[in-house]
């Protein structure tokens, strides 16, 4: 599947943590800045400061849990990869499950298995919506007729032909 065939598993952690704190800092950092708007005392003035310092204060630290999130995710996945010796979905739905219970951890056993059923099913569905995908995508372009025999050499043109310049 040349789907998982991704860069390697330390590079993997690092670019994975990256990936999810950029994505958490901008999807929060919006968030956030509708909800310091919205949460401000009337006047626009007033609602850009609390929108700016809203953005301020928390996107970071939603960045932040993101990158928690990715970079355990990731270390499991590889740690799955070297054990298993393959890359294929089970390894991330796995790895989105072990994700989920280890960070409930401090909950309790049933908030590990809570967490845990909501990663590994959450990352079950991103993975067959991606083979699903993937499938649609190739059935759109069909491979040209196979050919049974290699067609022969073209002849090569002698010094003074000049039509193969016409």
């Amino acid at each position: 599947m040349e789907e998982y065939a991704r860069e390697p598993c330390p590079w993997r952690i690092v670019d994975d943590c990256g990936g999810a704190f950029t994505m958490g800092a901008i999807g929060g950092g919006i968030f956030q800045a509708v909800k310091g708007f919205r949460n401000s005392p009337a006047g626009m003035n007033h609602r850009l400061k609390g929108s700016m310092t809203a953005i301020k204060t928390r996107a970071p630290q939603l960045g932040g849990s993101f990158a928690v999130w990715g970079g355990l995710f990731s270390m499991i996945d590889c740690g799955l990869v070297k054990v298993r010796g393959k890359e294929d979905p089970w390894n991330s739905i796995t790895s989105g499950a072990m994700t989920g219970a280890i960070l409930a951890a401090r909950n309790g056993p049933v908030a590990m298995v809570g967490s845990a059923a909501m990663g590994g099913i959450l990352l079950a569905l991103i993975e067959g919506a991606g083979i699903l995908l993937t499938r649609f995508a190739s059935s759109q372009f069909p491979t040209g007729p196979q050919f049974a025999e290699e067609p022969a050499p073209m002849p090569a043109p002698s010094f003074g032909d000049y039509r193969q310049y016409q």
